[in-house]
Protein backbone atom coordinates (compact mmCIF):
# COMPACT_ATOMS: atom_id res chain seq x y z
CA UNK A 1 0.00 0.00 0.00
CA UNK A 2 1.24 3.73 -0.84
CA UNK A 3 1.32 6.16 1.16
CA UNK A 4 -0.74 9.78 -0.34
CA UNK A 5 0.73 12.94 0.22
CA UNK A 6 -1.42 15.81 1.31
CA UNK A 7 -0.27 18.70 -0.56
CA UNK A 8 -2.05 21.38 1.76
CA UNK A 9 -1.97 21.56 5.24
CA UNK A 10 -4.31 20.57 7.75
CA UNK A 11 -7.34 21.21 9.06
CA UNK A 12 -8.75 21.74 5.50
CA UNK A 13 -12.16 22.68 6.79
CA UNK A 14 -10.05 26.12 6.59
CA UNK A 15 -9.22 26.17 3.09
CA UNK A 16 -12.19 26.02 1.14
CA UNK A 17 -10.81 27.25 -2.22
CA UNK A 18 -9.59 30.18 -0.42
CA UNK A 19 -5.53 28.92 0.42
CA UNK A 20 -4.79 32.58 1.67
CA UNK A 21 -6.55 31.96 4.73
CA UNK A 22 -4.61 28.54 5.64
CA UNK A 23 -1.32 31.35 6.02
CA UNK A 24 -3.30 34.44 7.63
CA UNK A 25 -6.18 32.73 9.71
CA UNK A 26 -4.45 29.42 11.16
CA UNK A 27 -1.74 31.42 12.81
CA UNK A 28 -3.33 33.74 14.77
CA UNK A 29 -7.43 32.93 15.02
CA UNK A 30 -7.11 29.70 17.56
CA UNK A 31 -6.54 30.39 21.36
CA UNK A 32 -9.66 32.55 22.42
CA UNK A 33 -13.67 31.82 21.74
CA UNK A 34 -14.39 34.94 19.94
CA UNK A 35 -11.62 34.30 17.22
CA UNK A 36 -12.73 30.78 16.85
CA UNK A 37 -16.21 32.07 16.07
CA UNK A 38 -14.72 34.33 13.71
CA UNK A 39 -12.84 31.87 11.89
CA UNK A 40 -15.96 29.43 11.43
CA UNK A 41 -18.13 32.38 10.90
CA UNK A 42 -15.44 33.44 7.69
CA UNK A 43 -15.68 29.81 6.64
CA UNK A 44 -19.11 29.38 6.42
CA UNK A 45 -19.11 32.66 4.25
CA UNK A 46 -16.85 31.25 1.53
CA UNK A 47 -18.23 28.00 1.26
CA UNK A 48 -21.98 29.82 0.65
CA UNK A 49 -19.97 31.41 -2.03
CA UNK A 50 -18.87 28.37 -3.49
CA UNK A 51 -21.83 25.69 -2.99
CA UNK A 52 -25.57 25.63 -2.16
CA UNK A 53 -28.53 23.13 -1.50
CA UNK A 54 -30.92 22.27 -4.11
CA UNK A 55 -34.91 22.85 -3.28
CA UNK A 56 -36.97 19.48 -3.44
CA UNK A 57 -34.85 17.09 -3.51
CA UNK A 58 -36.19 13.37 -2.82
CA UNK A 59 -37.14 12.32 0.48
CA UNK A 60 -35.51 8.98 0.53
CA UNK A 61 -31.78 7.79 -0.42
CA UNK A 62 -30.49 9.73 -3.16
CA UNK A 63 -28.52 6.56 -5.30
CA UNK A 64 -27.08 8.34 -7.92
CA UNK A 65 -26.80 11.84 -9.74
CA UNK A 66 -25.71 12.69 -13.38
CA UNK A 67 -25.15 16.08 -15.43
CA UNK A 68 -25.94 15.92 -18.95
CA UNK A 69 -23.66 14.93 -21.83
CA UNK A 70 -22.81 19.13 -22.48
CA UNK A 71 -24.08 21.34 -19.91
CA UNK A 72 -23.66 22.24 -16.39
CA UNK A 73 -27.06 22.97 -16.12
CA UNK A 74 -29.31 19.98 -15.92
CA UNK A 75 -28.71 17.10 -13.36
CA UNK A 76 -30.63 13.90 -13.09
CA UNK A 77 -31.45 12.38 -10.12
CA UNK A 78 -32.29 8.75 -9.11
CA UNK A 79 -33.88 8.04 -5.49
CA UNK A 80 -34.90 5.04 -3.70
CA UNK A 81 -38.45 7.03 -3.66
CA UNK A 82 -38.88 5.17 -6.79
CA UNK A 83 -38.46 8.69 -8.95
CA UNK A 84 -35.62 10.18 -11.55
CA UNK A 85 -35.81 14.13 -11.01
CA UNK A 86 -34.20 16.49 -13.39
CA UNK A 87 -32.85 19.45 -12.30
CA UNK A 88 -31.98 22.86 -13.12
CA UNK A 89 -29.43 23.75 -10.81
CA UNK A 90 -28.69 27.37 -12.19
CA UNK A 91 -31.98 27.87 -11.16
CA UNK A 92 -32.70 25.84 -8.59
CA UNK A 93 -35.89 24.49 -9.60
CA UNK A 94 -36.64 20.85 -10.69
CA UNK A 95 -37.82 20.45 -13.87
CA UNK A 96 -39.91 17.37 -13.57
CA UNK A 97 -39.46 13.54 -12.58
CA UNK A 98 -41.04 10.15 -13.89
CA UNK A 99 -41.51 7.58 -11.77
CA UNK A 100 -40.60 3.68 -11.76
CA UNK A 101 -42.64 0.90 -9.48
CA UNK A 102 -39.41 0.53 -7.52
CA UNK A 103 -36.39 2.43 -5.77
CA UNK A 104 -34.31 3.53 -8.66
CA UNK A 105 -30.73 2.83 -8.04
CA UNK A 106 -28.86 4.80 -11.54
CA UNK A 107 -29.50 6.89 -14.70
CA UNK A 108 -28.07 8.47 -17.11
CA UNK A 109 -28.01 11.00 -20.39
CA UNK A 110 -28.80 9.68 -23.71
CA UNK A 111 -28.18 13.11 -25.15
CA UNK A 112 -29.57 16.29 -24.06
CA UNK A 113 -33.39 15.56 -24.13
CA UNK A 114 -33.30 11.53 -23.24
CA UNK A 115 -32.57 9.95 -20.29
CA UNK A 116 -32.91 6.41 -19.34
CA UNK A 117 -33.03 4.47 -15.48
CA UNK A 118 -33.02 1.36 -13.68
CA UNK A 119 -33.85 0.31 -10.38
CA UNK A 120 -35.50 -2.60 -8.02
CA UNK A 121 -38.11 -2.94 -10.18
CA UNK A 122 -35.72 -4.55 -13.15
CA UNK A 123 -37.05 -2.15 -16.06
CA UNK A 124 -34.84 0.07 -18.26
CA UNK A 125 -37.41 2.87 -19.01
CA UNK A 126 -36.53 5.59 -20.82
CA UNK A 127 -38.21 9.58 -20.86
CA UNK A 128 -38.36 12.06 -23.70
CA UNK A 129 -37.69 15.23 -21.43
CA UNK A 130 -38.91 17.48 -24.51
CA UNK A 131 -42.20 15.75 -24.20
CA UNK A 132 -42.44 14.31 -21.11
CA UNK A 133 -43.41 10.72 -22.42
CA UNK A 134 -41.68 7.67 -20.85
CA UNK A 135 -41.50 4.04 -22.11
CA UNK A 136 -40.12 0.83 -20.82
CA UNK A 137 -37.31 -0.35 -22.94
CA UNK A 138 -36.55 -3.84 -21.35
CA UNK A 139 -35.88 -5.65 -18.53
CA UNK A 140 -33.40 -8.16 -16.36
CA UNK A 141 -34.41 -10.46 -14.14
CA UNK A 142 -33.62 -9.01 -11.21
CA UNK A 143 -32.75 -5.07 -10.46
CA UNK A 144 -30.66 -3.39 -12.70
CA UNK A 145 -27.52 -1.70 -10.18
CA UNK A 146 -26.23 0.15 -12.91
CA UNK A 147 -27.35 2.35 -16.34
CA UNK A 148 -24.89 3.85 -18.60
CA UNK A 149 -24.51 5.44 -22.11
CA UNK A 150 -21.43 4.95 -23.59
CA UNK A 151 -21.32 7.36 -26.93
CA UNK A 152 -18.82 6.37 -28.80
CA UNK A 153 -20.64 3.09 -29.66
CA UNK A 154 -24.08 4.73 -29.20
CA UNK A 155 -25.04 2.25 -26.96
CA UNK A 156 -27.06 2.26 -23.23
CA UNK A 157 -25.49 -0.50 -21.22
CA UNK A 158 -26.96 -2.01 -17.94
CA UNK A 159 -25.77 -4.03 -15.18
CA UNK A 160 -27.99 -6.17 -13.05
CA UNK A 161 -28.08 -7.99 -9.68
CA UNK A 162 -29.25 -10.99 -12.29
CA UNK A 163 -25.02 -11.29 -13.68
CA UNK A 164 -25.69 -9.98 -16.71
CA UNK A 165 -24.90 -7.08 -18.22
CA UNK A 166 -27.14 -5.89 -21.37
CA UNK A 167 -26.79 -3.71 -24.58
CA UNK A 168 -29.49 -1.75 -25.91
CA UNK A 169 -30.04 0.09 -28.84
CA UNK A 170 -31.32 3.74 -28.06
CA UNK A 171 -32.07 4.07 -32.13
CA UNK A 172 -35.10 1.52 -31.72
CA UNK A 173 -34.86 1.33 -27.83
CA UNK A 174 -34.42 -2.93 -28.68
CA UNK A 175 -31.70 -5.07 -27.06
CA UNK A 176 -29.11 -5.78 -28.77
CA UNK A 177 -27.09 -8.17 -26.35
CA UNK A 178 -26.66 -10.09 -22.97
CA UNK A 179 -23.21 -11.05 -21.80
CA UNK A 180 -22.46 -13.25 -18.88
CA UNK A 181 -20.76 -11.71 -15.98
CA UNK A 182 -19.19 -13.84 -13.09
CA UNK A 183 -21.28 -12.45 -10.11
CA UNK A 184 -24.15 -9.76 -9.49
CA UNK A 185 -22.99 -6.30 -10.77
CA UNK A 186 -22.48 -3.99 -8.19
CA UNK A 187 -20.64 -0.67 -10.48
CA UNK A 188 -19.11 -0.16 -14.38
CA UNK A 189 -17.16 2.78 -15.66
CA UNK A 190 -16.58 3.67 -18.88
CA UNK A 191 -13.55 3.92 -21.06
CA UNK A 192 -13.81 5.15 -24.13
CA UNK A 193 -15.22 2.03 -26.09
CA UNK A 194 -14.59 -0.36 -23.16
CA UNK A 195 -16.85 -1.04 -20.19
CA UNK A 196 -15.03 -2.07 -16.60
CA UNK A 197 -17.83 -4.28 -14.58
CA UNK A 198 -17.01 -4.38 -11.09
CA UNK A 199 -19.11 -7.78 -9.62
CA UNK A 200 -19.56 -9.37 -6.11
CA UNK A 201 -16.95 -11.46 -5.22
CA UNK A 202 -14.58 -8.67 -6.35
CA UNK A 203 -13.99 -9.73 -9.89
CA UNK A 204 -13.30 -7.02 -12.20
CA UNK A 205 -13.99 -7.53 -16.95
CA UNK A 206 -12.97 -5.59 -18.99
CA UNK A 207 -15.25 -5.74 -21.89
CA UNK A 208 -14.67 -3.84 -25.40
CA UNK A 209 -18.22 -3.09 -26.63
CA UNK A 210 -17.43 -3.37 -30.53
CA UNK A 211 -16.54 -6.65 -30.02
CA UNK A 212 -18.64 -8.41 -27.08
CA UNK A 213 -18.04 -11.90 -27.90
CA UNK A 214 -15.74 -12.68 -24.94
CA UNK A 215 -14.24 -10.23 -21.82
CA UNK A 216 -10.79 -8.75 -22.80
CA UNK A 217 -9.50 -8.81 -19.40
CA UNK A 218 -10.62 -10.66 -16.28
CA UNK A 219 -9.07 -9.35 -12.84
CA UNK A 220 -9.46 -9.43 -9.41
CA UNK A 221 -9.74 -6.37 -7.39
CA UNK A 222 -6.60 -5.42 -5.28
CA UNK A 223 -8.65 -4.45 -2.42
CA UNK A 224 -9.53 -7.17 0.06
CA UNK A 225 -13.34 -6.33 0.93
CA UNK A 226 -16.14 -5.56 -1.34
CA UNK A 227 -16.22 -3.46 -4.01
CA UNK A 228 -18.34 -0.43 -3.63
CA UNK A 229 -17.40 1.54 -7.08
CA UNK A 230 -15.50 1.90 -10.34
CA UNK A 231 -14.61 4.95 -12.66
CA UNK A 232 -12.55 5.62 -15.56
CA UNK A 233 -10.07 7.67 -16.07
CA UNK A 234 -10.57 10.03 -19.11
CA UNK A 235 -7.19 9.48 -20.37
CA UNK A 236 -8.44 5.98 -20.84
CA UNK A 237 -5.01 4.58 -19.26
CA UNK A 238 -6.74 3.17 -16.02
CA UNK A 239 -9.43 3.19 -13.52
CA UNK A 240 -10.17 3.68 -10.28
CA UNK A 241 -12.10 1.18 -7.53
CA UNK A 242 -12.61 2.30 -4.10
CA UNK A 243 -14.01 -0.53 -1.55
CA UNK A 244 -16.15 -0.97 1.70
CA UNK A 245 -13.06 -0.68 4.14
CA UNK A 246 -12.16 2.89 3.57
CA UNK A 247 -9.40 1.91 0.55
CA UNK A 248 -9.03 3.38 -3.10
CA UNK A 249 -6.67 1.55 -5.78
CA UNK A 250 -5.38 3.27 -9.19
CA UNK A 251 -5.27 0.52 -11.62
CA UNK A 252 -4.10 0.87 -15.27
CA UNK A 253 -5.60 -0.84 -18.49
CA UNK A 254 -2.36 -1.94 -20.52
CA UNK A 255 -2.16 -5.38 -18.87
CA UNK A 256 2.10 -5.34 -19.45
CA UNK A 257 4.43 -5.92 -16.39
CA UNK A 258 6.04 -2.30 -16.92
CA UNK A 259 2.60 -0.78 -16.46
CA UNK A 260 1.24 -2.80 -14.02
CA UNK A 261 4.00 -1.96 -11.64
CA UNK A 262 2.47 1.46 -11.07
CA UNK A 263 -0.65 0.65 -9.83
CA UNK A 264 -1.23 1.14 -6.11
CA UNK A 265 -3.35 1.66 -3.59
CA UNK A 266 -4.10 4.03 -0.57
CA UNK A 267 -6.10 4.31 2.87
CA UNK A 268 -9.08 6.68 3.15
CA UNK A 269 -12.25 7.71 4.59
CA UNK A 270 -10.73 6.81 8.08
CA UNK A 271 -11.64 8.89 11.08
CA UNK A 272 -10.01 8.95 14.74
CA UNK A 273 -12.25 9.40 17.65
CA UNK A 274 -11.51 9.09 21.22
CA UNK A 275 -8.03 7.04 19.56
CA UNK A 276 -10.14 4.42 17.91
CA UNK A 277 -9.80 4.54 14.16
CA UNK A 278 -13.17 4.37 12.45
CA UNK A 279 -12.91 2.93 9.07
CA UNK A 280 -16.21 4.30 6.73
CA UNK A 281 -17.14 2.82 2.69
CA UNK A 282 -16.35 4.44 -0.11
CA UNK A 283 -19.43 5.30 -1.79
CA UNK A 284 -18.92 7.10 -5.00
CA UNK A 285 -15.77 8.31 -6.97
CA UNK A 286 -15.86 11.19 -10.09
CA UNK A 287 -13.40 12.07 -12.47
CA UNK A 288 -12.81 15.82 -13.43
CA UNK A 289 -12.67 15.71 -17.21
CA UNK A 290 -9.75 18.38 -17.85
CA UNK A 291 -7.69 17.50 -15.15
CA UNK A 292 -7.43 13.53 -15.02
CA UNK A 293 -7.79 14.48 -11.33
CA UNK A 294 -10.66 12.37 -8.87
CA UNK A 295 -13.85 13.11 -6.42
CA UNK A 296 -14.11 10.47 -3.67
CA UNK A 297 -17.22 10.40 -1.17
CA UNK A 298 -17.07 8.09 1.81
CA UNK A 299 -19.94 7.29 4.77
CA UNK A 300 -17.67 9.95 6.68
CA UNK A 301 -19.48 12.35 5.02
CA UNK A 302 -16.01 14.29 3.35
CA UNK A 303 -15.35 14.56 -0.17
CA UNK A 304 -11.90 14.23 -1.59
CA UNK A 305 -9.84 15.48 -4.47
CA UNK A 306 -7.24 13.46 -5.51
CA UNK A 307 -4.51 13.53 -8.14
CA UNK A 308 -4.13 9.78 -9.03
CA UNK A 309 -0.91 10.15 -10.86
CA UNK A 310 1.04 12.31 -8.47
CA UNK A 311 -0.45 10.63 -5.46
CA UNK A 312 -1.16 13.24 -3.93
CA UNK A 313 -4.25 14.52 -1.93
CA UNK A 314 -5.51 18.05 -3.00
CA UNK A 315 -7.27 18.90 -0.91
CA UNK A 316 -10.97 18.44 1.27
CA UNK A 317 -13.80 20.00 1.65
CA UNK A 318 -15.83 20.23 4.94
CA UNK A 319 -17.83 17.73 6.12
CA UNK A 320 -21.44 17.18 4.71
CA UNK A 321 -24.23 16.07 7.31
CA UNK A 322 -24.23 12.54 6.43
CA UNK A 323 -22.51 9.91 3.64
CA UNK A 324 -21.85 10.56 0.63
CA UNK A 325 -24.22 8.37 -1.68
CA UNK A 326 -22.94 10.02 -5.35
CA UNK A 327 -20.79 12.34 -6.93
CA UNK A 328 -20.67 13.79 -10.46
CA UNK A 329 -18.80 16.34 -12.13
CA UNK A 330 -19.73 18.77 -14.60
CA UNK A 331 -18.59 18.07 -18.00
CA UNK A 332 -16.73 21.10 -17.79
CA UNK A 333 -15.61 20.54 -14.96
CA UNK A 334 -16.56 23.43 -12.54
CA UNK A 335 -19.11 22.46 -11.17
CA UNK A 336 -19.41 18.83 -8.49
CA UNK A 337 -23.29 17.67 -7.65
CA UNK A 338 -22.60 16.21 -4.35
CA UNK A 339 -25.87 13.93 -2.98
CA UNK A 340 -25.98 13.08 0.94
CA UNK A 341 -28.23 10.40 1.83
CA UNK A 342 -27.69 7.93 5.13
CA UNK A 343 -26.89 4.55 3.81
CA UNK A 344 -27.77 2.65 7.10
CA UNK A 345 -24.33 1.60 7.72
CA UNK A 346 -25.08 1.68 11.51
CA UNK A 347 -28.88 0.40 11.11
CA UNK A 348 -31.45 2.63 12.08
CA UNK A 349 -30.46 5.73 13.89
CA UNK A 350 -32.88 8.97 15.43
CA UNK A 351 -33.24 11.27 14.02
CA UNK A 352 -32.34 10.34 10.78
CA UNK A 353 -30.33 12.71 8.65
CA UNK A 354 -32.06 14.58 6.03
CA UNK A 355 -31.56 13.33 2.47
CA UNK A 356 -29.86 16.47 0.12
CA UNK A 357 -28.04 17.58 -2.49
CA UNK A 358 -25.31 20.18 -2.61
CA UNK A 359 -23.94 21.47 -5.56
CA UNK A 360 -20.63 22.90 -5.05
CA UNK A 361 -18.20 25.29 -7.69
CA UNK A 362 -14.84 23.84 -7.95
CA UNK A 363 -11.78 25.90 -8.63
CA UNK A 364 -8.31 24.77 -10.05
CA UNK A 365 -6.82 25.59 -7.05
CA UNK A 366 -9.07 22.53 -5.98
CA UNK A 367 -8.86 20.34 -9.13
CA UNK A 368 -5.75 20.75 -10.89
CA UNK A 369 -2.49 19.20 -10.61
CA UNK A 370 -0.22 20.68 -8.84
Amino acid sequence: MTDIQCSRARPQSFSSGFPQYNILLWPVLLDTPSNKLYCRRMTKMSESRMEYRLKNTPGDCIQSVKFGPSSSQFLLVASWDKSVRLFDVVNNNMRLQYQHSGPVLDCCFQDAVHAYSGGLDGQLKTFDLNTNTESVVGTHDAPIRCVEFCPEVNVIITGSWDSNIKLWDPRGNREAGTFQQPNKVYTMGLSGEKVVVGTSNRKVMVWDLRNMGFAQQRRESSLKYQTRCIQCFPNKQGYVVSSIEGRVAVEYLDPSPEVQKKKYAFKCHRLKEDGIEKIFPVNAISFHNGYNTFATGGSDGYVNIWDGFNKKRLCQFHRYPTSISSLCFSNDGNILAIACSYMYEQEQIDPMPEDCIFIRRVTDQETKPK
